[in-house]
């Protein structure tokens, strides 16, 4: 395999876990809100959601950083 065909891969391999990484998250006034609920509560994250929410991070950079290193190497 040339290096074109790996980055490819690690790109299609980031993109799919990111995506998985934010449809995993949970959005606390989604339909709550429309119906009513109260948004006034203060919600840190802990635990797995911080992690998760970590990881959206570090994939989104991974994501904006292959393409660069396509670029160089």
């Amino acid at each position: 395999m040339n290096s074109k065909t790996i980055f490819l891969v690690i790109q299609v391999v980031i993109s799919v876990l990111l995506i998985v990484a934010v449809l995993l998250q949970n959005r606390g006034a989604g339909l709550g809100q429309s119906f009513g609920g109260s948004s006034a509560t203060y919600h840190t994250k802990r635990g797995f959601e911080k992690r998760l929410h970590q990881a959206t991070i570090l994939l989104a950079v991974a994501f904006l950083t292959v393409p660069l290193l396509q670029i160089i190497f």
